[in-house]
């Protein structure tokens, strides 16, 4: 059997992916799971208890956090969507921090079920420095009974009108059993709305319907019951668990290895993990999840939405503790990999046009010129950003190698087209470089539709290739003044005098 194909990171196109986090402001979520209160105990340890051979811990301060899936909630505030949450808590002190702490969130509207016979899910940590000593837990982990049961699936089913995806975030603290799990998988789907489901334990019957599991490494081995040490391992186990499951994709998140995506269809899509200086995984699951979902229900594709949990993962895993990426921090993740890496914007047809869907869904103007840009010189950088000051993304079609010995003799180019993509990729008035291989850029224009065809003013406009067909759909044909004294040709002459 040929194994599926494989697509990289690189090819969702990150820079593309700025549009999406700014779209997020729209995104309408129900979540349900188990909700915890995360407190933090910190201090300073210099001496061993005369009691026993223990460290004393001085406490110098405390502080508390939504944990579980309320870091679910907390990763979906910070991306700017409104979120419907639903988890049960017990009638106790617990249970009304937590109230008031998701009361700091706008857009968030909690339904806290009271259970008397449970108690709020505690996580007590105890911190010497920057190091965790010990942790305590205080909890109730048996399935919820049948009337609380009820009181979620009622509060599910009056939210998921106003919601366009529904996460499950499994803690295995009883509030998603198998009834639960699956009556709110069924209600969903039957709606059209997409149930992403963060999973708990190995037996992954009862989320049977959902649309994406989300396991990490150990998880989808112990679910699969298969090795999972390899990519080949790991997108094998995926699509055990599609098939045996009846789910429709699975993501792997996979640490420092980054996230495999594996799709019922059998593609599978490998995204790196990004850097970090420091790396800290607490909590990057939650984020991961939180931005699928929230991408996913302001209408974008599988893979573009898991790009886009890569990248949000790679913020929280920079911070220490359990932190969230705001949409913020993703739009300057996204500029600093688009300024850092130029080669990112050297595509080819087809993922240019992907781009370009995307920035045309955000009403963007958009422009093309071409060239062979062959030792670029002043007059190359004025053309460009005169065409880029008349659109709002500049697309440049490159001559390749080939065609430029056509058009410019047998000596040229002087730099090759790669060197040439880079140099033309690094300019802030570039936004994408198309290389293609024809003599005229023809094709590249009946391609991509730009709304305005550039060229320099030395052209006359029925000599301007493409311009009938720019004309024709609407586009404008724009000729702009050329620097004067400058051209590749005589700087190539006056370098062999």
């Amino acid at each position: 059997m040929t194994d599926p194909p494989r697509r990289s990171a690189s090819e969702a196109g990150r820079s593309a992916l700025v549009p999406l986090v700014e779209a997020l402001s729209g995104a309408r979520v129900l979540c349900l799971g188990d909700l915890m209160l995360d407190r933090f105990v910190h201090g300073e340890v210099d001496r061993i208890s005369p009691e026993a051979p223990i460290p004393v811990l001085r406490v110098t301060g405390e502080s508390a956090m939504l944990g579980g899936a309320g870091n679910m909630v907390r990763n979906l505030a910070a991306l700017g969507g409104r979120v419907r949450f639903i988890a049960v808590v017990g009638d106790d002190p617990p249970a009304g921090q937590i109230r008031a702490l998701l009361d700091e969130h706008e857009g968030v509207e909690a339904t806290l079920v009271v259970d008397g016979s449970r108690q709020t899910s505690v996580k007590t940590r105890f911190i010497a420095g920057t190091q965790q000593m010990m942790r305590a837990d205080r909890e109730t982990t048996a399935a919820v009974e049948t009337p609380v049961a009820g009181q979620i699936l009622d509060a599910a089913t009056q939210a998921l009108p106003e919601c366009a995806v529904v996460v499950l975030s499994d803690y295995g603290k009883g509030v998603l059993g198998a009834d639960v799990a699956g009556a709110v998988i069924a209600a969903a789907r039957s709606a059209g709305k997409p149930v992403v489901v963060d999973p708990k334990g190995a037996d992954y019957s009862r989320y049977r319907g959902a649309s994406l599991l989300t396991p990490n490494r150990r998880e989808l081995g112990e679910a699969a019951r298969m090795p999972v040490g390899s990519d080949d391992e790991i997108a094998a186990a995926a699509r055990a668990l599609i098939a045996e499951c009846g789910v429709d994709a699975v993501l792997v998140t996979r640490s420092r290895d980054g996230m495999t995506l594996v799709t019922g269809e059998g593609e599978v899509t490998h995204l790196e993990a990004e850097a970090r200086e420091v790396f800290d995984v607490s909590g990057a699951g939650d984020t991961v999840v939180a931005t699928l979902a929230a991408a996913l229900s302001v209408g974008a594709d599988l893979t573009s939405a898991a790009a886009l949990a890569n990248v949000a993962a790679g913020i929280v895993i920079g911070k220490v503790g359990t932190a969230v990426a705001y949409a913020d921090d993703v739009i300057s993740a996204l500029h600093h990999q688009e300024l850092t890496s130029a080669e990112a914007k050297v595509v080819a047809l087809g993922p240019a046009l992907d781009r370009i869907d995307v920035w045309r869904r955000g009403d963007l103007k958009v422009g093309f010129t071409n060239g062979c840009f062959d030792l670029l010189h002043p007059g190359h950088v004025s053309l460009l950003s005169q065409a880029r000051q008349a659109c709002d993304r500049l697309v440049v079609g490159l001559n390749n190698d080939a065609s430029t010995g056509r058009l410019k003799g047998p000596d040229r180019p002087i730099q090759t087209e790669a060197a040439r993509a880079a140099v033309l990729a690094s300019l802030a008035t570039v936004d994408l470089v198309v290389i293609f291989s024809e003599d005229t850029p023809l094709d590249l224009i009946e391609a991509i539709r730009p709304d305005v065809l550039v060229k320099g003013a030395d052209y006359a406009l029925d000599a301007v290739v493409g311009a009938d067909v720019v004309q024709g759909y609407g586009g404008r044909v724009l000729l702009v003044d050329l620097e004067p004294g400058h051209s590749t040709t005589a700087t190539i002459a006056r370098m062999a005098r």
